[in-house]
């Protein structure tokens, strides 16, 4: 499968419903302004993505072939069970009160650590060469997801089915994880 297209659909399915979504939306209602916070966006996934992709594959090198096929395996297969459960944010999230792109770049990158999608990014970037594909899919995916509730604001996102989304992403998971298991049986 293409790393990019596997990448970009992996985190744009993941991200439905998930708490950087909401942040998202909670920036356009608070800022108003689509396209500095798009740009923040932009700028903190590439950021958070290139990193996760980077540790990734120094986790491929550090770790024998199987093992890491294993640790890939029942990674993702974690990973689907998570994406199951919804995410919302802290009721008592703070935002900077000026400047939409420098709010966004911040508070995206922030919520990032530790997600999903990054772990996500991780687990690709293990996995799958080459790495900027894994970078750059992965930050389409979190755009794919992400601009349309910037832009289009409350209406929008009220009408996603958030529960099919999660279920799809979910199922993409364990896929990714019953591929990483046969490789790890075959390897």
């Amino acid at each position: 499968m293409n790393t990019f297209l596997l990448a970009t659909g992996t985190v744009a399915l993941a991200e439905i419903g998930d708490k950087t979504q909401l942040l998202a939306l909670l920036l356009a209602a608070r800022y108003r302004r689509p396209w500095p916070i798009v740009a923040g966006i932009l700028l903190a996934t590439l950021l958070n993505h290139a990193l996760a992709g980077w540790l990734g594959t120094l986790a491929a090198r550090w770790l024998q072939p199987p093992l890491l096929d294993w640790l890939v395996a029942l990674s993702f297969l974690l990973v689907a069970v998570w994406t199951l459960k919804p995410d919302a944010l802290d009721d008592d999230a703070r935002l900077p009160a000026r400047g939409a792109f420098l709010a966004a770049t911040i508070a995206f990158f922030l919520a990032e650590i530790g997600d999903k999608t990054q772990v996500a990014t991780v687990l690709l970037g293990a996995q799958v060469q080459p790495l900027w594909q894994v970078v750059v899919g992965t930050t389409l995916g979190m755009l794919v997801a992400n601009v349309p509730v910037v832009v289009l604001g409350s209406r929008f996102a009220a009408r996603l089915p958030l529960k099919a989304a999660r279920t799809g992403a979910a199922l993409l998971f364990l896929l990714l994880a019953l591929w990483a298991g046969g490789r790890a049986l075959n390897g």
